[in-house]
C-alpha cells in the first residue's frame, strides 16, 4: 500500500503503540511496522501524537490590543470592555487581519488545527471585526479549520444597529450566533433573541454568561430551558461560568446534571477568569476558574480555551493549549493522571464534540489533522508543559519545531 506519510513509533493518547499511514489527506491505516512505500516518512520515536487541538473559544478581533488600551493603574475595577469599547473606533479590516494573523499563526505553532473564534459587532466597529477575520478563513485553510461566531458583546437589545449587524454577518459567513447578557439591559432578552437567530440561520449558539463571584442567579439556566424548549442540545456553548466556582457541591452537582441532561457545553477559560476575577476583593480572592472535570464526570461536555491573548481582558498568553491546559489543572487541583488524561480531551476530543465534528480524531478514514508532542504521553505533556514538534492539516506538514538539544562540553 502506498502513503503520502507514514509516522512511524508514534503514541497515541490512549498509549496505543502504532504507525499511521495517511494518503489523500486521510488516515489509511493505523498498524504497527506498516508495509508500504510513502513519500515522506517520518520516525516519531516513541512520541504522542494527537488528534489536532481544538481552540474553542478565542476573540481574534480584538488580539494584540494590550499596547493600545489605557495603562491599568489600579487593581479596583477592571473594565476590561470599557477600555477595549474606546478604542474600537480605531480598527480598520486590515488592522485586524494584521493583529489576528500574529495570533493565529502562533496558534498553529502550538498545534491548532481547528478554531471556533467570536467577532464583536456594534455600531462603533461595525462589520470591520468580523471582515477583518473572516479574510484569514481561507488564506489559512491550509493549517487551520476556522469557524466564526458573532456576538454583541456591548449589549444587542439595548444598543441600537447591533441587531442588524448580527444577521449581516449571519448571513456572510459567521456558523455560531454568540451573546454576553450582562452587558444588556435585558440579559433573559439577549439569550432569547439569540436562540431566535440560532434557529432562523440554523446556527450553533456560544455564549458568555455567568462571570462572577456570586451564584443565586445563573443565566445558564435559562440557556438549558431554551435549549430543550428548541431541540438544540448538542449545539449550545457557555464560556466562562465562573460562577460555578463559589457554588456549594451539592447545587454544582445539581447544575452540572442540568446541563448535561439539556445538551449544553462548558468552556472553561483560565487566563481570562484568573486575570479578571476577585477584583472586588483585596484578600481571600477566589480562583474564578470552573472545575471542568467535576461537571464533566456529571456527563457535561467540557472545553478549555484561550479567550483573548495580548488585550485588555488577557494581556498575557500565546495560544499553547496545553499551556492553558497545565494552568488549569493547577488552578483546579487536578494533578493526577486520570484528571489530566481528562483535561487532554478537553482541547481534543472533547472540543471537537463541542463544535459537532464527528470525523475527528484518529481513526480510519478520518481527516489527518495530527499533531506531534515532545512528550510520551498526555499527563507528561501537561505537566510538563511540553513543546509540539510538528502538525499535519490533512496530512500536510503546517509546521515544524526541532527537539531541544543540549550541546555539553
Amino acid at each position: 500500500m502506498g502513503f503520502d506519510l507514514l509516522l512511524r513509533n508514534a503514541r497515541l493518547p490512549d498509549g496505543t503503540a502504532t504507525d499511521i499511514g495517511i494518503a489523500a489527506g486521510r488516515i489509511a491505516a493505523l498498524a504497527p511496522g506498516l508495509d508500504g512505500d510513502a513519500t515522506e516518512v517520518i520516525d516519531c520515536d516513541g512520541r504522542l501524537v494527537s488528534p489536532g487541538f481544538v481552540e474553542t473559544h478565542i476573540h481574534l478581533d480584538k488580539t494584540c490590543t494590550i499596547d493600545r488600551c489605557a495603562c491599568e493603574t489600579a487593581r479596583f475595577p477592571h473594565h476590561a470592555m470599557e477600555r477595549t469599547s474606546a478604542i474600537k473606533h480605531t480598527f480598520t479590516v486590515e488592522d485586524v487581519t494584521s493583529r489576528a494573523r500574529r495570533t493565529l499563526e502562533k496558534c498553529i505553532s502550538h498545534g491548532t488545527t481547528l478554531m471556533r473564534t467570536h467577532a464583536e459587532v456594534d455600531p462603533k466597529v461595525g462589520l470591520r471585526g468580523f471582515e477583518g477575520v473572516k479574510a484569514l478563513v481561507d488564506e489559512y485553510g491550509w493549517a487551520i479549520d476556522i469557524e466564526i461566531c458573532v456576538m454583541p458583546q456591548e449589549g444587542l437589545l439595548n444598543n441600537p444597529g447591533t441587531d442588524e449587524l448580527m444577521v449581516a454577518a449571519l448571513r456572510n459567513g459567521a456558523r455560531v450566533v454568540g451573546a454576553a447578557p450582562s452587558y444588556d439591559s435585558d440579559p433573559a432578552g439577549q439569550i432569547r433573541r439569540v436562540f431566535e437567530l440560532a434557529r432562523e440561520y440554523d446556527a450553533d449558539i456560544d455564549m458568555h454568561v455567568d462571570s462572577g463571584s456570586s451564584a443565586p442567579h445563573l443565566d445558564t439556566r435559562l440557556v438549558c430551558e431554551l435549549t430543550e424548549q428548541y431541540r438544540w442540545g448538542g449545539r449550545v456553548a457557555c464560556g466562562h461560568l465562573t460562577k460555578l466556582s463559589v457554588m456549594p457541591l451539592p447545587e454544582l452537582d445539581e447544575m452540572a446534571r442540568r446541563m448535561a441532561d439539556a445538551g449544553v457545553a462548558l468552556t472553561v477559560l483560565p487566563a481570562t477568569d484568573l486575570y479578571l476575577g476577585g477584583r472586588d476583593k483585596d484578600h481571600r480572592i477566589e480562583r474564578s476558574v470552573a472545575d471542568a472535570n467535576r461537571l464533566h464526570r456529571q456527563g457535561v461536555t467540557c472545553s478549555i480555551s484561550s479567550n483573548n491573548i495580548l488585550n485588555a481582558f488577557t494581556p498575557l498568553g500565546d495560544g499553547q493549549l496545553i499551556r492553558m491546559a497545565n494552568l488549569y489543572a493547577n488552578v483546579t487541583q487536578h494533578a493526577m493522571p486520570e484528571d489530566l488524561r481528562e483535561t487532554w480531551a478537553m482541547f481534543t476530543t472533547e472540543s471537537a464534540r463541542l463544535m459537532r465534528r464527528p470525523d475527528y480524531g484518529i481513526a480510519v478514514g478520518n481527516p489527518a489533522d495530527l499533531t506531534l508532542i515532545d512528550a510520551p504521553d498526555p499527563v507528561s505533556a501537561i505537566r510538563e508543559v511540553a513543546p509540539t514538534l510538528a502538525a499535519f492539516k490533512a496530512g500536510r506538514r503546517s509546521f515544524t519545531r526541532q527537539p531541544v538539544v543540549l550541546h555539553k562540553p
